[in-house]
């Protein structure tokens, strides 16, 4: 019989502040699941962030559903939401901003949310984020 350590959490080690975008979709709603999971896991500081593009009719009311699920699991979550110039900027620089300003370990992010078009395997929000984010990013499906 062969000795086995103990586990050493090196993911709390390594993704202790993770970012999680979210629009509202059921999608997005998996990846807000996710990030929970990897708080009662490891600890992880959870930021969601709802950026306001126009397309949720009541921003509030979405804030209110994540702390209320958070809640529910006993996990505490910053929610932010941001109000981007859509003339100047889009969704995904917005998230990128937001990862540059608060130095983020991970990002948890679906590969698809409000799409239209479902033969689509990855949206251009997630597409972005992933080709200029300069941290990690988990993609859920």
């Amino acid at each position: 019989m062969s000795y086995v350590p103990e586990p050493t959490y090196v993911i709390s080690y390594l993704f202790r502040k993770v970012l999680i975008p979210i629009d509202g979709s059921s999608t997005s709603l998996k990846a807000l699941d996710v990030g929970l999971d990897f708080a009662l896991r490891y600890g992880s500081k959870l930021t969601a962030l709802i950026v306001d593009d126009g397309s949720e009719e009541d921003v509030n009311a979405l804030k209110d559903k994540i702390e209320k699920i958070a809640g529910k699991r006993g996990i505490k979550i910053n929610v932010k939401i941001k109000k981007p110039n859509l003339r100047e900027t889009s969704t995904s620089t917005a998230i990128i901003e937001e990862i540059q300003e608060e130095h983020y370990d991970l990002i948890i992010l679906t590969a698809r949310g409000k799409s239209v078009n479902p033969d689509l395997t990855l949206g251009a929000t997630a597409l972005s984020v992933i080709v200029n984010s300069n941290t990690s990013v988990l993609l859920i499906r």
